[in-house]
């Protein structure tokens, strides 16, 4: 597995990459979870999809498998600016106005979204390796722009998983129920640091928590 990074301008260096994401998106969103979410035939693509986004991505044998898509809360596209504040704003169906107690716009604070690993992704080894690739990618793009921590909206057990891949994640608001899909999620934080050596799983409820990757994603 390699990893790759790059926005909009740079996307045109890695081929069909980006293409391969949006389709990877909608197979997994809009195909098997049901959302209502801006998509065609063969791609996922939203208002967050634009020049302020990054973009990180695990490709093995040269095709995508998974990935992540992260913007700095100072952000601005329109009258959209980050998936979070955007929601406390009121501009966003189905995510509670109080998800989050304050939405900052600052540059040390980037939000990750849409992060998906393919289904063809089938072993927990693989799948936590995929998405501590896809985590790694994130935190170094944040970095390099002077970010100190990154925030997402995903179900309450990626917390755990994050923590046990290395990264030190925490809950930061109330759960609620997505009208799609009828699966909880929860607003969380961690650190924009390179994860630390995690230990290797040893139990049946470790190896539980390590397939969240495969199994659920962030919006």
């Amino acid at each position: 597995m390699e990893n790759i990074t790059f926005n909009l301008a740079e996307l045109h260096k890695y081929g069909t990459a980006f293409y391969e994401f949006l389709a990877l998106r909608k197979r997994f969103f809009v195909d098997k979870l049901g959302w209502d979410v801006p998509h065609d035939d063969d791609v996922e693509m939203d208002q967050y999809d634009n020049p302020n986004a990054y973009y990180s991505l695990v490709l093995r044998d040269g095709k995508v498998i998974g990935g992540m898509r992260a913007m700095a809360t100072t952000a601005q596209w329109g009258s959209h600016t980050y998936m979070l504040r955007d929601a406390v704003d009121g501009k966003l169906i189905g995510i509670p106005a109080d998800i989050i107690p304050q939405a900052e716009v600052t540059p040390n604070l980037w939000e990750a979204t849409r992060v998906v690993i393919s289904d063809e992704v089938t072993t927990h080894a693989d799948r936590s390796q995929c998405l501590s690739l896809i985590l790694d990618g994130v935190v170094d793009q944040a970095t390099t722009h002077g970010a100190t921590e990154i925030i997402a909206l995903c179900p309450p057990i990626f917390a755990r998983t994050l923590r046990q891949l290395g990264y030190p994640a925490k809950l930061i608001g109330d759960s609620y129920v997505n009208m799609h899909d009828d699966r909880r999620y929860v607003a969380m934080s961690m650190p924009a640091v390179r994860r630390k050596a995690a230990a290797p799983a040893t139990n049946r409820r470790t190896a539980k928590a390590q397939d969240v990757a495969h199994q659920s994603a962030g919006q």
